[in-house]
């Protein structure tokens, strides 16, 4: 038996959490070759060929490398100066910087002579900057209308991007545009610089010649052009989506319907003619002679009815001399007169025009004021030509009535008004905006209508306008801005409807025909307000209601509370534009209409066809779109801003027509004195 082998030696570990494990070992280093050695052939074969592409990759790439290094280190003096001349850098040499007073900017034609050769010559050419990393938009909102930029996929069709080109130090559009709204129309290449929406001029290539240039605006044509392309896109949502329905939903590819007698095609009728699209006014006719019909059981309204149906055919009447619409006109006219057979005379709101039976709203027996007076133009023209004077009576009893009655204030209607009793309810609340508008509006082109003989109507009118300068101007803090409020139970709310600013074109229609001057005063400081609630929105769009500080307490002129931020495509801004040009001439009026079309195609426009209302106007990344277009975008919107853009005065001559309250022209009754 062996004994146990007897070791020599005493075997110690030492050992530690925190250091290195220790196995009494040798560590030999081993060099990257035998390293190399110990790989398989087939992984040293795979590490060869990715070296071989790595390097034929850097061979076929340096070229382009060393010329992009070539052309920021080899750029001559030349090259450098007219590139910092376009973007509006001159370095100027030491000791020869003028003394400059506060608040005054200096332009090349104000420095000296002797300065100039020494600017002509900048001692280091100044490098570009980099353009700057955009961050990407934030995603708001369900993923069916996520952003993409400041386009919401509403906007966008799949595979189509927008393509505008933004200077990066302004924030503002370049002057070359392409613009997958497809309305931006420039000027001819190489003939002029164009203006943007905000009045910036583009840049020239050669330094010597900017400081002779000066802003030069779009052509009218140009603009022309944009609004016929925005009627012809409208038109295409309304023709594939909406064809003989009232409205369209262009986000939704439907169609909405009110009353069933394809409303946006009628109100359109005219605007067609207008603008010269023959093709449009072609189809359109042949649905009103094959498809319109208002052997229907349903309850229309009364005013709109009117405004846009019966206006719409009278105006086209006139246009083309075709007697279709005259015959249409008739019909409904006759339809609509079951509204006036009430105890006071003063119509109903609703008529069924297939029952011939007429009734107010279920929840109340009044009317307002405006949809009994707003009626007249029509159907005093209706009896004109049909000589039949039943419509003409009916509306100038309502007229009558109304000129008689008490609770007035200063000219000043309630907003109103009994079928049963023919008075005035709910009274104290006196306004310019909704349910009282056209009131003041129809005093005045009745007047004109007539030939400027029924001199109660101008009564009227001078009356009103009396009691809106001492009961409802105000004044803005702090720019001071004149704006129309609301005047209830004797107290002031600053609050002003878009609808009001169909106040500065009727002031000046008015005083084109002799009534004061101060008038046209005061449509040129409305305007101005009309302008802000526009420009001073976040997307160049007014609201439907607007409140105006009357103190600098937030330094805003204008605050727009959230249930009234929406934007319907209405038409009150541009009508008083298009009379203010006329009337003027000042180009100004001009631009700002071209600032709104382009704030409706970059924000309303959609792709497949047609406008969208929005319900935000302070929100430009995503406005909310509201999926309907309203009828008279085509009737009314669309028309005034083709008609402010025309250079023919004679194209509806104001001298020799008067539109109604949907834009409607109806001729002036010629004399017969």
């Amino acid at each position: 038996m062996y004994s146990p082998q007897r070791k020599d030696f005493v075997s110690l570990m030492l050992g530690d959490q925190h250091s290195r494990s220790y196995t009494n070992g040798k560590h030999r280093r081993q060099s990257c070759w035998r390293k190399w050695k110990q790989l398989s052939r087939l992984q040293r074969s795979l590490i060869l060929f990715l070296l071989a592409f790595l390097f034929i990759c850097g061979i076929l790439s340096y070229p382009s490398l060393t010329e992009q290094w070539r052309g920021l280190s080899d750029r001559s003096l030349k090259e450098d100066w007219v590139e910092m001349d376009n973007r509006g850098l001159r370095p100027i040499p030491p000791g020869l910087i003028p003394k400059i007073l506060p608040g005054v900017v200096l332009g090349v034609q104000d420095i000296p002579p002797e300065v100039m050769p020494e600017i002509q010559r900048p001692s280091i050419p100044l490098l570009p900057k980099p353009p700057a990393m955009r961050k990407p938009p934030s995603k708001r909102g369900p993923p069916v209308l996520q952003k993409r930029g400041n386009v919401s996929d509403w906007q966008v069709r799949d595979g189509e991007e927008a393509m505008v080109r933004r200077d990066e130090d302004e924030g503002k559009e370049a002057k070359t545009v392409i613009s997958w709204r497809g309305a931006m129309i420039e000027a001819e290449q190489g003939t002029e610089l164009q203006s943007t929406a905000h009045g910036k001029e583009g840049t020239v290539a050669d330094a010597e010649e900017a400081a002779n240039l000066k802003p030069v605006t779009v052509k009218a044509v140009d603009r022309v052009e944009a609004v016929q392309e925005a009627f012809r896109h409208a038109w295409k949502g309304y023709k594939a989506f909406a064809w003989g329905h009232d409205e369209l939903k262009p986000i939704s590819k439907t169609h909405g319907e009110w009353f069933g007698l394809g409303l946006t095609l009628i109100d359109a009728l005219d605007t067609m003619w207008i603008l010269g699209l023959k093709d449009e006014f072609a189809e359109a006719r042949k649905w009103v002679e094959t498809e319109l019909s208002f052997s229907k059981n349903v309850d229309v309204n009364l005013f709109e009815s009117t405004i846009r149906i019966l206006g719409g055919l009278l105006s086209t009447y006139h246009l083309t001399g075709d007697t279709l619409f005259l015959d249409k006109a008739k019909d409904i006219g006759f339809r609509l007169m079951p509204a006036f057979k009430t105890p006071s005379k003063i119509p109903y709101s609703d008529v069924n025009i297939g029952k011939g039976t007429a009734h107010p709203p279920r929840w109340t027996t009044d009317s307002t004021v405006a949809e009994v007076t707003s009626i007249q133009l029509e159907f005093r023209e209706l009896s004109r030509l049909t000589q039949d004077p039943q419509y003409q009576n009916a509306v100038e009893e309502v007229t009558r009535q109304v000129h008689r009655l008490e609770g007035k204030h200063d000219g000043l209607v309630p907003m109103f008004i009994n079928t049963n009793s023919g008075k005035f309810t709910r009274r104290g609340a006196f306004t310019l905006g909704a349910r009282a508008d056209s009131y003041y509006e129809y005093l005045l082109k009745q007047w004109l209508q007539g030939g400027k003989k029924e001199t109660e109507l101008l009564e009227d009118y001078l009356q009103a306008i009396e009691g809106v300068k001492k009961n409802l101007l105000r004044q803005t803090s702090p720019s001071k801005l004149t704006f129309v409020g609301e005047l209830s139970n004797g107290h002031l709310n600053p609050k002003m409807d878009h609808l009001v600013c169909f106040l500065p074109g009727t002031l000046a229609l008015g005083a084109h025909n002799g009534l004061p001057a101060d008038h046209m005063d005061l449509a040129l400081q409305l305007m101005e307000t009309c302008h802000q609630m526009y420009a001073q929105m976040e997307t160049g769009l007014s609201p439907e209601i607007a409140h105006f500080n009357l103190q600098s307490n937030n330094g805003r002129d204008i605050d727009v509370k959230p249930a009234d931020r929406h934007n319907l495509l209405r038409p009150e801004t541009v009508e008083s534009l298009f009379y203010m040009y006329r009337f003027t001439k000042d180009s100004k009026y001009r631009d700002w209409g071209w600032d709104i079309l382009q704030s409706f195609n970059k924000y309303t426009r959609v792709p497949s066809g047609g406008y969208t209302s929005i319900s935000n106007v302070r929100d430009p990344v995503y406005p909310s779109p509201r999926d309907k277009m309203e009828s008279f975008f085509l009737g009314e919107t669309l028309k005034y801003l083709f008609l402010l853009f025309s250079d023919d005065n004679e194209l509806i001559s104001l001298d020799k027509y008067v539109f109604n309250t949907e834009a409607h022209p109806l001729p002036i009754w010629p004399s017969t004195s």
